[in-house]
């Protein structure tokens, strides 16, 4: 059966709240597409041809017979289960499907560096006043078990109010490129998207702004700027040299720094890599914790019980250089405890990995892991 949400959280002028896995999202999402008035707009990377891709392509495609503008956009790599057919309904109820990359080796400038750059987002916005995004897919493997699904253990975030427009205007800076010199239309103005600067700031990593909007520099600076603690719960941990010097800095100067990490994950290799740079945690100090049970997807961290940032971003090469990423942070004490009470569940849920045991591997574990490491930037 499906979870009661949490409690929505008022900060400065938007409201957020906490979805715990799919039980709690999917319908929270499910349900404000049915509401939808004017428009939903839907960026995502993976896309299930299964049950629970299903029971949102039949929202969508009611919503868009009812006259709704809606448009789609899904990446081919991460779809790239989806038959070709999957979106016929909608296209034929006058919504709108883009594919971000897709493989077609015969098309122009085509090749394996363009297929690099993935749109790794998880973005709903509905009538420009709700957002939803974080790392769910729309896919069974975040669906219940007791509905077919694999109950992946995953955080996605709720925003109603400013940053839900600043999702909406994030979602058309991939969508229209699709038209090149196609002429402005009269909303233009409401694609154009500010500098991240409230109490809820939607971070991104895209080509389009530089530097000064870079999602790897806002989580460095919130590595530096911690005090006291910094819990990090994230599925694919192979950070590259920035953020593994913030965190051994910040340990430094005394802040505590729990990471978690899966215990089993959906890509081996992955997994190998992470363990490829435990034990360089583990010496400075750093406590690691390995989630067992499900397959934790999570990329979610707390800093000073101040400031959560919830979103789609791995801690690898690949997010913060080659996909498009989108995470929404949130400088706020009570939600920040309230998320943190969120990994503190997990925690419960998890087993502490000792230097002592770090050391006791067998060989081969460790020369995986030290091959898994050493090709980091191609994962």
């Amino acid at each position: 059966m499906s979870r009661e949400p949490g409690p929505f959280f008022a900060v400065g002028p938007d409201r957020v709240r906490l979805l715990r896995d799919g039980a709690e999202a999917f319908p929270a999402m499910l349900e404000a597409i049915r509401r939808a008035e004017r428009e939903v707009v839907l960026e995502m990377y993976w896309i299930g041809a299964d049950r629970t891709g299903h029971a949102f392509l039949d929202a969508l495609v009611e919503r868009a017979r009812a006259g709704v503008a809606v448009r789609v956009r899904y990446d081919a790599i991460g779809s790239m289960g989806l038959p070709a057919s999957f979106f016929r309904p909608l296209r034929a109820a006058g919504g709108e499907v883009a594919v971000h990359a897709p493989l077609a080796i015969v098309r122009p400038r085509w090749g394996v560096p363009r297929a690099a750059f993935r749109d790794h987002r998880k973005i709903l916005v509905v009538d420009g006043l709700t957002g939803f995004t974080g790392g769910i897919n729309l896919g069974d493997d975040w669906g219940e078990v007791e509905h077919g699904g694999h109950d992946w253990r995953d955080d996605a975030i709720e925003v109603r109010g400013p940053a839900a427009r600043e999702l909406r205007a994030l979602f058309f800076e991939s969508w229209r490129p699709r038209w090149p010199g196609a002429a402005p239309t009269p909303d233009d103005v409401e694609h154009v998207r500010r500098m991240p600067t409230g109490p809820v700031r939607v971070l991104t990593t895209t080509r389009r702004h530089g530097p000064a909007r870079s999602l790897r520099k806002q989580y460095v600076g919130a590595v530096r700027g911690a005090q006291r603690s910094i819990d990090i719960a994230n599925a694919y941990f192979v950070p590259d040299v920035p953020v593994l010097r913030a965190l051994r800095h910040a340990r430094r100067r005394g802040v505590e720094v729990r990471v978690l990490v899966p215990a089993q994950s959906d890509l081996w290799v992955v997994s190998a890599a992470t363990r490829g740079v435990v034990g360089a945690l583990l010496r400075r100090g750093i406590r690691v914790f390995a989630y067992e049970g499900r397959v934790l997807h999570v990329k979610t961290a707390i800093f000073d019980d101040r400031l959560a940032t919830v979103g789609s971003c791995n801690l690898d090469v690949r997010s913060f250089r080659y996909n498009l990423e989108c995470n929404v942070a949130v400088e706020d004490e009570t939600f920040a405890r309230h998320v943190r009470a969120s990994f503190e569940r997990d925690l419960a849920s998890s087993r502490e990995i000792t230097l002592e045991s770090w050391r006791e591997r067998p060989f081969g574990d460790r020369a995986l892991a030290w091959a898994a490491w050493s090709l980091r930037k191609l994962l």
